[in-house]
């Protein structure tokens, strides 16, 4: 299959599902206010089906601790775990076209976008739950509760996360690779002795398309600290230079052997063992991946900030955070025969999760606040974020909310980790999306 046909299914598949969804999104009226809105099962016991992270250490513990929790303080409510599966939510999107959506299921900001438009999620706006959780807010994250359309979809756990590259040290210093890089020359160059060694020189899971707009916003935000946000503007028709910048060089280190050739079949778990193993020298993943890869190669592995196009722009912008506080958390279906006890398990959920982060894992990037200490060892790296990152902050990106032009930049960053797909290609295709959105 070539570049384009690639590119041109998925968006013909993104396109079916969307019809799909809003098919078959009436049987689960938001304003259905029936009585079995909140139906105790038999024996008195609210049985609730929840589709959650719960795949490694990370996510589990945070899981698993919320719903002990919750048995203290809702001992009525039984709890069915459906682990999430890192495919993109698409197998959320089948339970949504099927009509067989879990009473909570936690999300990202693009699928509650279509989940809204289908009605496959609760509005949250006017529930006791959502006030109380507006105000146990962190200063600043309040861009992870509240739609840019003004209503909340769920209830978030985490603040505003971003992504950082890891790298191996050991592997660095055996190849006399000097740190930090700070351009995307020096990039390549460290790309290419990773290559000429035998080693991947980064690994990606960019079987999952967020993956590669992550990368590329990463090098976007060199130079343009909104990020994607810049492409939200009516009338901007044309990609600004400084995202014309980004896709040439990311096909210069395409083309240096950054990324494997099989980098787009490849999952988050043949990734991120390709790093842990020692077999890659780089890792691009959300600053959540610090504990894991502190756990697997402890003091081996430190990151980097994101090149830029030469030292001086590396320095004035490393403090502009790839990330973007777009809503995201455990939602609530409105299909849910306990939608009253839902809506209040998930702003529980939501907050014992965030809890878990911040007094086991010691992450300070949470959204609700909690008055418990810290009770574990911080990871190196997280106290780095911690002391150095955080404090000296300069901009966060900005939210891109039109779901045409995310698809557009998700389809052609993928595209462009493979050989053939240029960065003249990539201006194209995004140009002509901008030129019917932002009209």
């Amino acid at each position: 299959m070539n570049n384009q046909r690639k590119g041109l299914s998925a968006i013909l598949i993104t396109l079916s599902m969307t019809l799909v969804l809003s098919a078959c999104g009436g049987n689960n009226a938001a304003s259905d206010d029936s009585a079995a809105a909140n139906t105790p099962a038999e024996g008195g016991a609210v049985k609730l089906k929840v589709y959650a992270q719960h795949f490694d250490d990370d996510t589990k513990g945070p899981f698993d601790y919320a719903v002990a929790e919750l048995k203290k303080e809702m001992p009525e409510v039984e709890i069915e775990l459906d682990p999430a599966v890192q495919d993109g939510n698409q197998k959320l999107k089948t339970y949504a076209a099927t009509g067989n959506m879990p009473d909570i299921y936690f999300t990202d900001w693009a699928t509650l976008q279509t989940f809204a438009k289908s009605k496959n999620v609760e509005v949250l706006d006017d529930y006791e739950a959502t006030t109380d959780y507006k105000n146990s807010l962190n200063p600043g994250v309040e861009s992870r509760l509240i739609a840019p359309d003004g209503h909340v979809y769920a209830y978030p756990d985490t603040g505003i996360e971003f992504q950082v590259i890891y790298y191996n040290k050991t592997i660095f210093e055996e190849l006399s690779i000097a740190t930090p890089i700070k351009t995307y020359d020096e990039l390549a160059a460290a790309a290419g002795k990773l290559k000429e060694a035998g080693y991947v020189a980064m690994s990606i899971f960019a079987k999952e398309k967020w993956i590669t707009s992550a990368f590329y916003n990463g090098l976007v935000t060199r130079e343009e600290a909104a990020g994607f946000g810049a492409l939200d503007q009516q009338g901007l028709t044309e990609l600004p230079q400084s995202f014309v910048t980004a896709a040439q060089q990311l096909e210069k280190l395409q083309q240096a052997g950054l990324f494997d050739a099989n980098a787009t079949n490849t999952n988050y778990d043949q990734a991120s063992s390709q790093f842990y193993q020692g077999r890659a020298g780089m890792f691009v993943n959300g600053q959540w991946e610090i504990y894991s890869s502190a756990e697997k190669l402890g003091d081996q592995v430190d990151w980097m900030y994101w090149p830029a196009k030469d030292e001086a722009t590396y320095e004035a912008s490393k403090f502009n955070i790839a990330g973007a506080g777009s809503p995201q958390g455990y939602a609530v279906s409105p299909a849910s025969d306990n939608k009253e006890t839902a809506v209040k398990v998930a702003a529980f959920l939501a907050a014992k999760s965030a809890e878990y982060k911040y007094t086991q894992l010691g992450s300070p990037i949470i959204s609700p606040k909690t008055d418990k200490p810290i009770a574990s060892d911080v990871p190196a790296m997280m106290q780095r974020i911690a002391d150095e990152l955080l404090p000296n902050a300069k901009e966060y990106a900005k939210l891109l909310s039109n779901t045409q032009i995310q698809n557009a930049v998700n389809d052609n960053t993928q595209n462009m980790l493979v050989d053939g797909f240029s960065a003249e290609d990539f201006v194209t295709n995004l140009n002509r999306t901008l030129g019917k959105e932002n009209q």
